[in-house]
């Protein structure tokens, strides 16, 4: 690969005025001539601050359209940038920022009151803010406007450092191995396979519907960014305005949530169907399981594009798998592009085609659970294989089927239950909005299933819809797998990414035995 395509700073020299960045909400429009020139000064202000190669600072934002100039700045500054998500709370926030290291923190307007109660919990850190002034927060715009728009004198390339969304516990900050320095532009693994795997390239028009904070869209925001094309992002998700912005600005690649397809699948026929998304080339879900009507009603919907990958904040590997390809394999996950994929028994042995067990991946990326050098160890196994607690199994053809987390795992009368599969036949049905099914303390049987419904309608819930959806279940699960009780919730725990907080809602059922949450 040439090195320059692997840059936002070639793209400057070359296609000074072409949107690096198009904020969906407003029209607002960056090119890569500015956001170059701000990612230099944001790089000489780091640097005035004290900052040097290998250190942390923390970012503290919503899907504001002047992010990526902070995250440029951190990477070309060889810096560890830790993202923290905007919708926790400031203890949460202080957390992360300390556990982190970081040596500064940088906020955007949008997080809200938690601004107002920051500075006490940070006095001895350097504190900016991108927005209207707040007391206590430094004006980051302004600030940055003096510096230079040239490079500093000491690149060298930086990395994120991202924390885990806290689905089984507190957070987990993931370094990866390769410390900062190098060159800027230097190829990075996820740069090849968008290229070579979905067909990225300088044409590309990305839209971004998640929340930059989090592993993937800010990845792979930052691939398209290398490569020169234009990311399109949006504030908050919403299915009408997606297809709108796909249609407007004729994306050409995406990347989304299950979460997401189920909630376009939900909208009036009429509304989809008035939308031109012939644009669309590849529209990349992870995350989370996708269930396998939702995905094969969406590959009938806008064609076969909907693609689809495996793998972590942890980078120990990957798969992926083309529309094409997943109709002969319906319900896989791909074949590993990054690391070579292996299933393990609990004392790491590697078992053979279609045997169920943990999902190792061997060379990949090197990384470490920050200020966790016991968690570190746990993710690997004798051989040096990685992985981060997914049980799976390998087709004879090395394709990837995902059973559960061993986290999740039900165990019932004797006999392991794996939500995943429960959760994705319930949601299928036309009156389900959302579920998660987890266990629950039985003096019998040792766990009880339990569902927990978010309805489409809140006003349905109740004994009959209950009923209903018991019956659906037994048309397709065996005796194990329904649900000894169904619950109902207005909207589930789940991250903007996608994720299920189900810690949350185990906690409150094994604190409380028996007890109902409505």
């Amino acid at each position: 690969m040439e090195s320059r395509l692997t840059h936002p700073s070639h793209h400057a020299r070359t296609t000074p005025q072409k949107p690096a960045v198009i904020f969906g909400d407003t029209g607002e429009a960056i090119d890569y001539r500015t956001l170059d020139a701000r990612s230099n000064q944001g790089a000489h202000l780091f640097r005035r601050a004290g900052l040097q190669q290998g250190d942390t600072v923390a970012f503290l934002f919503d899907n504001h359209v002047r992010f990526f100039e902070l995250a440029w700045a951190a990477q070309r500054s060889g810096l560890y940038y830790a993202c923290v998500s905007a919708r926790l709370t400031p203890p949460e926030i202080a957390y992360i920022v300390r556990d982190s290291g970081a040596r500064l923190l940088v906020a955007s307007e949008g997080v809200g009151e938690a601004l107002a109660a920051l500075p006490d919990l940070f006095a001895d850190l350097p504190r900016f803010l991108i927005g209207a002034p707040v007391p206590g927060w430094r004006d980051w715009i302004a600030e940055a406007a003096a510096e230079p728009e040239t490079p500093i004198a000491d690149e060298g390339a930086g990395t994120d450092m991202l924390y885990s969304s806290g689905t089984t516990g507190r957070p987990k900050g993931v370094r990866q191995g390769v410390p900062p320095g190098g060159a800027i532009d230097a190829p990075n693994a996820l740069t090849m396979i968008a290229e070579k795997v979905f067909g990225f390239d300088a044409d590309s028009i990305y839209l971004s519907p998640a929340p930059l904070y989090h592993a993937a869209p800010l990845r792979w925001s930052m691939v398209v960014h290398r490569l020169g094309g234009t990311v399109v992002m949006m504030a908050h998700f919403d299915p009408v305005q997606a297809l709108d912005l796909i249609e407007r600005h004729s994306v050409t690649v995406s990347q989304w949530v299950p979460t997401h397809f189920i909630r376009l699948l939900k909208l009036p026929e009429g509304e989809r169907a008035r939308h031109d998304l012939s644009s669309l080339r590849s529209a990349i879900h992870a995350a989370a399981p996708c269930p396998i009507p939702i995905k094969q009603a969406m590959i009938d919907w806008w064609g076969p594009v909907i693609d689809e990958y495996y793998a972590a904040s942890e980078a120990i590997g990957m798969t992926a798998i083309r529309s094409t390809d997943w109709l002969a394999h319906r319900g896989s996950v791909g074949r590993a592009v990054y690391g070579v994929a292996h299933i393990c028994d609990e004392d790491g042995n590697e078992l053979p085609p279609r045997s169920e067990g943990l999902v190792y991946f061997g060379e990949g990326a090197e990384f470490s659970y920050h200020n966790d050098p016991g968690k570190t160890a746990e993710a690997a196994n004798r051989h040096g294989w990685r992985t981060v607690g997914d049980i799976g199994w390998l087709d004879e053809d090395g394709y990837l089927y995902l059973t559960d987390r061993k986290s999740f795992m039900i165990i019932s009368g004797g006999v392991n239950v794996y939500p995943q599969e429960i959760e994705n036949h319930l949601v299928t049905h036309p009156r389900v909005a959302d579920v998660a099914v987890i266990g629950a303390p039985c003096p019998d049987m040792g766990e009880r299933v339990i569902a927990i419904v978010q309805p489409m309608d809140m006003a349905e819930a109740g004994d009959g819809l209950a009923a209903e959806l018991v019956a659906w279940c037994r048309e397709s699960l065996s005796g194990p797998k329904i649900p000894r009780q169904i619950d109902f919730l207005a909207e589930l725990p789940r991250h903007p990414t996608g994720k299920l907080y189900k810690r949350l809602l185990r906690d409150q059922y094994w604190g409380q035995a028996g007890s109902r949450i409505v």
